[in-house]
């Protein structure tokens, strides 16, 4: 697998360097680049099957650089100093990423996934919602979120899903139109990623979108009825929550 570094940070190369030669001998490091524009020549003269990238570099930064390619053809894992905002956008975009310092099992396991996404068809959409949602940070409600599929990704806007529901181990996502999409993901995850949204978990197997709440009848939790007619129960523990934000948000 052959590797480009891209980091404005000598240590930070070096290390990630040293790190990729003890824990992932599969990948060999062609070039490393302290800047996107060194990085855009050694792109186009090595064509490596994936690229380390630091986000954030003075000048033009990493984002920048991608959204120079129209169509990359190489894999990218996303290297980080932590940001909300910026974190936020990068899970939303279902895209691969690294947090400095990087940690080594992270390293072996973006690895992985990067071997095993070259063995199929290249999908571009992770990369097309991050440089979406990047404009975005600070404003969730605006961004798309990529839902990794067993053909490749879907991306939806927050305001298309009505519902999410636990089955077992995997997350089903309603949305409008009569539209559904399974993904192989707990609903634990998209809980803790959507918390900061208008969407809350009103019983163990849903997370609503409160936007969609259509009616709510009282009750020991109480039921609400949602935009396409689907009626679900709000347990007992989270109906204090539920009203409470139902009035954040609807004003009355």
């Amino acid at each position: 697998m052959r590797a480009i570094l891209v980091d404005d940070e000598p240590d930070g190369i070096a290390t990630l360097k040293k790190m990729l030669e003890l824990n992932c001998p599969e990948v060999k490091v062609e070039a490393a680049c302290s800047n996107a524009m060194d990085a855009r020549q050694k792109l186009e003269e090595i064509h490596p099957d994936v690229v380390f990238l630091d986000v954030r570099m003075p000048g033009k930064s990493g984002l920048d650089l991608l959204a120079e390619l129209s169509v990359p053809d190489f894999e990218v894992i996303f290297v980080t100093a932590h940001n909300e905002y910026l974190l936020q956008a990068l899970q939303f975009s279902a895209v691969d990423y690294l947090m400095k310092p990087v940690d080594e099992d992270r390293l072996v396991e973006a690895v992985q996934r990067v071997a095993k996404q070259l063995t199929l068809k290249k999908n571009t959409a992770p990369a097309e919602a991050l440089l979406h949602n990047i404009n975005k940070t600070g404003f969730p409600m605006e961004m798309r979120l990529c839902l990794p599929t067993q053909k490749g990704f879907t991306i939806v806007k927050l305001e298309e899903i009505i519902y999410c529901e636990a089955q077992r181990s995997y997350t089903l996502f309603r949305l409008i139109n009569k539209k559904s999409t399974i993904v192989s993901k707990p609903l634990f995850d998209y809980d803790r990623l959507l918390s900061d949204t208008v969407f809350l978990r009103i019983h163990k197997s849903f997370l609503i979108n409160l936007m969609h709440v259509k009616e709510y009848t009282r009750g020991e939790g109480g039921t609400v009825i949602m935009s396409n007619d689907m009626e679900i129960e709000v347990s007992r523990r989270k109906k204090e929550q539920f009203l409470v934000k139902i009035k954040e948000f609807f004003k009355y």
